[in-house]
């Protein structure tokens, strides 16, 4: 299982911005990655200089979200979702994203129980429950 470091996610998203305004190729995740780069252009400061994100702290209370979080986010759910692992996420992505009227919309509605899902586990000390996952996709359907 792949598990980078802070610095190497964040390196990947800034160095996949890097090569797109370069208009450079770029490798089947780092495609993914430029899809959704491209529908977050409020992040695009914080991409754009490497050095400067391997250090940016993103403190919630003070209003700010870490992009590369919430990047890496919709990565796995990409992921999930053209795999559909753990199962019946796929149908339950298409359902919600069919009555959101957006796939994008519904990424962040998924956010919110893969988020709920992880709390949960680490809370209890337990692995992850996909089919609780699954089944909070499909109730926001």
């Amino acid at each position: 299982m792949f598990n980078p470091s802070k610095e190497e996610v964040r390196h990947f998203f800034c160095e996949t911005w890097r090569k797109t305004q370069a208009g450079e190729i770029l490798t089947p995740l780092e495609a993914i990655a430029r899809d959704w780069l491209i529908q977050h252009p409020e992040y695009e400061s914080d991409l754009a200089n490497a050095d400067a994100a391997k250090n940016a702290e993103y403190d919630i209370e003070q209003g700010k979200s870490n992009p590369f979080l919430h990047l890496s986010m919709h990565l796995s759910i990409a992921e999930q979702i053209s795999v559909d692992q753990p199962r019946g996420i796929r149908d339950a992505f298409l359902a919600l994203a069919k009555r959101r009227g957006s796939e994008h919309d519904a990424h962040h509605e998924i956010m919110e129980c893969l988020g709920q899902m992880l709390w949960t586990a680490q809370r209890n000390g337990t692995p992850p429950d996909g089919d609780a996952y699954v089944e909070c996709v499909r109730l926001r359907a």
